[in-house]
């Protein structure tokens, strides 16, 4: 007869007490090749003695081992950093497969399996190499969406004609100021932070850009409104915050290379010195627009942006109110936690001003009170801190909420701690005779 389930309290690391009846079944997985469960076994080497006698029939009997060629375990499995050159790859088919993944894809990282993998049964290595790939290619929807944009931007670019061509070169130093374009090439923390003024901790307030390319940016993006709406052509809004307002992403109509240079060139530069705690040296993508907002349009709202770093540059025109203000740098877990008083200012949007922040700092911009604000935004981003994002746990190096958690943590800890040794402390006087 079976015992009875007894409850079981599990404490919480927040101190909060649970019952727990009855353990949830484990997970479902995905089902193996053929003949892979075999291969997940250990080898077993025949012994040279006669096999003992057959266990007596009220015992239930071992399940038998597998015989044959190397076994391998998945949990040992470890791609290699550096790939075997010679080792010679399997054929992977002629075409991509219902992930999309072609057998160029396979057979490179093949020559990253470890040495006693790399001997296996094709269906074997396939295996293990989808379950590494799946984490990275995109789902069918989002294949969809992607070849959906693709198609969009090659009907914008075969039909419209540039207002300024000069725009399109793919040297953006030209439209750089000289002072900051030295201390760029300075390449040093001192050269990079002397251009910068800092009206709050973690945000930065440079002058930049050359008036002239920001009056020809503002007339290039209406001029492609303007096509746009002659031409009968649907724009696609440039993020999902902004319902109201006119803008564009800008390399809907052929500024993504200028705009991959101008972050290659002098926004990695500067994040790899001010902000290396989320990878402020290995941006390698961007999502850049530009936004014009009237007095109807209301505020935009509090939010965060889906950058590691962002770029946002006051383009012009006339007008009052439309002041950005910020309210702390907060990790996915506290984004919506409490704003402490020392966190929370505003600053004005200037025309010609950049400002340089955490993507993860809230923000927010006041209603325009008169004229029109436009404002170019440039939402930079890091794969490699996104990957390592994953495994973390502890975000105190940038987030506030998280540091002040463990520093309560810490005084909590060091209060025990005293009130222990006084304890201990008292009781060694009462023993003493």
């Amino acid at each position: 007869m079976p015992l009875p389930r007894r409850a079981a309290t599990v404490r919480t690391r927040r101190g909060q007490i649970h019952r727990v009846t009855a353990m949830p079944p484990p997970p479902q997985q995905a089902p193996e090749p053929a003949g892979l469960q075999l291969l997940l076994q250990p080898e077993v080497v025949a012994p040279n003695h006669p096999p003992p006698a057959p266990p007596a029939p009220a015992a239930v009997p071992a399940p038998p081992q597998p015989q044959g060629e190397a076994r391998y375990r998945r949990p040992l499995v470890r791609l290699q950093a550096v790939p075997n050159e010679d080792h010679v790859p399997d054929n992977y088919g002629d075409g991509p497969d219902e992930l999309g993944i072609t057998p160029a894809v396979y057979q490179a990282l093949e020559r990253h399996l470890p040495p006693d993998l790399a001997g296996a049964p094709a269906e074997v290595k396939r295996y293990f190499m989808r379950s590494v790939l799946r984490n990275y290619v995109p789902s069918p929807s989002q294949r969809i969406r992607t070849q959906n944009q693709r198609e969009y931007r090659e009907r914008i670019l075969s039909a419209y004609q540039p207002l300024h061509p000069e725009l399109y070169t793919n040297d953006p130093s030209t439209f750089i100021l000289p002072a900051f374009l030295q201390a760029i090439n300075g390449n040093t923390e001192e050269s990079i932070t002397s251009i910068m003024m800092e009206p709050a901790p973690g945000v930065f307030a440079f002058p930049m850009l050359k008036p002239s390319f920001c009056q020809m940016l503002m007339s290039e993006v209406n001029n492609f409104l303007r096509w746009a709406q002659s031409a009968n052509q649907r724009i696609m809004r440039p993020t999902s915050l902004d319902r109201h307002g006119r803008g564009a992403a800008l390399s809907d109509f052929g500024l993504q290379e200028m705009l991959d240079n101008l972050m290659k060139d002098f926004i990695s530069p500067m994040s790899t010195v001010l902000f290396p705690e989320v990878g402020g040296n290995t941006l390698d993508s961007h999502h850049t627009f530009v936004l014009e907002y009237g007095e109807a349009d209301g505020a935009r709202g509090f939010h965060v942006d889906d950058s590691e770093v962002t770029l946002n540059i006051c383009l012009g025109k006339h007008f009052t109110g439309a002041d950005m203000y910020f309210r702390g740098i907060r990790c996915g877990n506290h984004v919506n936690s409490g704003t402490h008083d020392e966190e929370y200012f505003v600053h004005p949007n200037v025309p010609g001003q950049v400002l340089l922040h955490h993507g993860s700092h809230r923000h927010g911009v006041f209603s325009v009170t008169s004229g029109r604000r436009v404002n170019m935004v440039m939402w930079c981003k890091s794969s490699v801190f996104r990957e390592m994002k994953k495994f973390m746990t502890d975000f105190s190096g940038f987030c506030r909420e998280c540091q002040f958690q463990r520093t309560a943590r810490q005084v909590q800890h060091l209060q025990e701690l005293t009130a222990r040794i006084s304890i201990s402390g008292q009781e060694s006087k009462d023993e003493t005779p």
